[in-house]
């Protein structure tokens, strides 16, 4: 491999997030230790959580790993405030909250996040706002949700309210990504599920591209859960799975972390 190859790969380990969507400590642990020198941030989320407990994310940090916690908090602004609260004192590096909860409730945890952080002398976490499923559709979304119009105009204007109440960025499908990036600061993240190399089954994601193609757009990290995870036979291990993606990234033509304009 080029110097130059090896460099990319290098920048890119920060920018991949690996998802724990595993049942039991042991799995997520053993993950973290055959990934862990590859990849630097690591995804908990409703499955380990809720097997597990939010103590997790301590056994993880204690790995010398960052910790996204895919909370997806969405209740009224007092309970999601407690809930940030907690995010920060567990050692969460990133955290979630769903925009559909209003300004109100994302402020909040902006709020309670900061006053936690500054309280504890640590830095804040960042954090996300969730706008729009990659499980859904247009279809779904007018039909079964009642919400009009197309989903990229849903999904900007959710990153405007997000951006408005504090929040560090979004948590967005590839598709949706240039949109924000026109519409919203250059230094607003964009966290991208719905991410499936090539050679990976898309499952029940509908809105999605490859690792190249979302940086390309100019996705922040990228989130890859099942590709990972439970890689097809003919990729190998997780670990080859990640030096597969880490490849990928590295030959793409744009340079890493450059957004699209």
């Amino acid at each position: 491999m080029k110097a130059d190859e090896v460099a990319s790969e290098n920048i890119m380990e920060n920018r991949i997030i690996v998802s724990l969507d595993v049942p039991t400590e042991k799995q997520a642990l053993d993950l973290v230790s055959l990934l862990g020198s590859d990849v630097e941030w690591f995804k908990i989320g409703l499955e380990l959580t809720t097997s597990v407990g939010a103590c997790i994310i301590r056994a993880l940090t204690e790995r010398g790993v960052n910790v996204f916690l895919d909370g997806k908090f969405h209740d009224i602004p007092n309970t999601v405030m407690g809930a940030a609260r907690a995010a920060v004192r567990l050692g969460a590096a990133m955290f979630n909250v769903h925009t559909s909860g209003g300004l109100d409730m994302m402020r909040a945890a902006a709020e309670a996040s900061d006053s936690e952080a500054r309280h504890l002398g640590i830095k804040r976490p960042l954090i996300l706002g969730v706008t729009v499923l990659t499980s859904i559709d247009k279809r779904t979304m007018n039909e079964e949700l009642r919400v009009s119009g197309e989903i990229t105009n849903h999904v900007v204007h959710l990153a405007t309210l997000a951006h408005t109440a504090g929040l560090d960025g979004v948590v967005a499908s590839p598709h949706e990504i240039e949109s924000i990036r026109a519409a919203l600061p250059p230094d607003f993240l964009i966290v991208t599920p719905g991410v499936r190399p090539a050679w990976a089954s898309t499952n029940d994601q509908r809105r999605v591209t490859t690792p190249a193609e979302a940086i390309a757009r100019g996705a922040s990290y990228l989130v890859i859960g099942r590709p990972i995870t439970k890689p097809p036979d003919s990729v190998g291990d997780p670990l080859q799975a990640v030096k597969l993606i880490l490849k990928e990234l590295a030959s793409s033509s744009r340079l890493p972390g450059e957004n699209k304009k």
